[in-house]
């Protein structure tokens, strides 16, 4: 019988390293002291946009190439899958945004106003070019944590707390840093708006070369906004700038939004490695699964899959880093 697996931390990472080992018949305890995912964690923050492709435009080419694993898994773990692409526009003044954008991704449509109008009806009088990603997806992040959740607990897999036993993989986050010292944490803050007179299909991401701006769509009228990355590992609430600032862009993507109810403003630290490329590291008694960075619901199935394999069957995955040194290429 194989010993019981013990995974540390129910963030993203770890409920999704912790549904893949007990897919193989692994047996699993998961354990974080704070319990049930909540507004504690990174995860809870998250836009959980899978767009593998437009991140290719500032991105490493494994983000882009592991990313695309995400929206099937996802839909596999039965969390809901919304298909329906993504949309990148710029305003007049910042067409050149919108032209770097294209030429540094791949796999999106240009879309001229009539085009744009037929994806939606409602940035056609405000835009007259876009890029459309077609095949990428979002969900919503508290309703997937929560499903992996409830899937680990009818396998019988709870969150619990105590001291680690047997094999030990962690997925701490920025509570890793007692034994990460080259982990970082970029903070990332967020509104959630109720716009019933805003109707957007799909995830659109405003271009601006200071102040850019995503809005995923959550249904009924609800929108949340992000985009902020701070150098600093503060996880304190979200700051005025930073909410004056995404309110604003949002204005100015639709200024229907000028109506809308702010229901919650949130903030929090991601982990990341100086890459910006995650890691899994074998160290002492751990292997250590960390350094999404904001790639976390992107990124979580192609790490969880690679940190089973290597597990179960000895298998080791291209992020492996066993001398602390970059990120080792398949």
């Amino acid at each position: 019988m194989r010993d019981r697996i013990t995974v540390l931390g129910a963030g993203v990472t770890g409920l999704a390293v912790a549904t893949e080992l007990t897919r193989r018949n692994a047996p699993v305890r998961l354990i974080d002291p704070h319990g049930a995912p909540g507004a504690h964690g990174c995860s809870w923050w998250a836009g959980g946009m899978l767009a593998p492709f437009c991140e290719g435009e500032s991105a490493e080419e494994p983000i882009t190439r592991l990313g695309q694993e995400a929206a099937d898994w996802w839909q596999a773990a039965g969390v809901p899958v919304t298909r329906q692409g993504s949309l990148v526009v710029a305003l007049g003044r910042d067409r050149a945004e919108l032209d770097r954008f294209a030429r540094r991704s791949t796999n999106h449509v240009s879309l001229d106003r009539t085009a744009l109008g037929e994806t939606e009806p409602t940035l056609a009088d405000r835009f007259d070019r876009a890029l459309l990603f077609p095949t990428e997806a979002h969900i919503a992040p508290r309703q997937a944590l929560a499903t992996l959740a409830a899937g680990l607990a009818d396998h019988g897999v709870t969150i619990e707390d105590g001291p680690p036993q047997g094999p030990v993989i962690d997925c701490r986050g920025l509570a890793a840093r007692d034994r990460l010292p080259d982990l970082r944490g970029v903070r990332g803050e967020m509104a959630v708006l109720r716009a019933p007179g805003v109707i957007l299909t799909r995830p659109v991401r405003l271009l601006h070369p200071r102040h850019p701006l995503y809005i995923v769509p959550r249904g009924e009228g609800i929108y949340m906004l992000g985009a902020t990355q701070i150098e600093t590992d503060h996880r304190g609430p979200a700051t005025l700038r930073s909410v004056v600032e995404l309110l604003n862009a949002a204005y100015a993507l639709d200024p229907a939004f000028a109506e809308a109810e702010l229901l919650e403003t949130g903030a929090d630290a991601r982990p990341a490695f100086p890459d910006n490329l995650p890691r899994i590291r074998r160290q002492d008694d751990r292997i250590i699964v960390n350094g999404l960075y904001r790639h976390g619901f992107l990124l979580a199935p192609a790490l969880a899959r690679m940190v089973a394999g290597l597990v179960l069957d000895g298998r080791k995955p291209e992020v492996m880093d066993e001398d602390h040194g970059k990120w080792h290429a398949a």
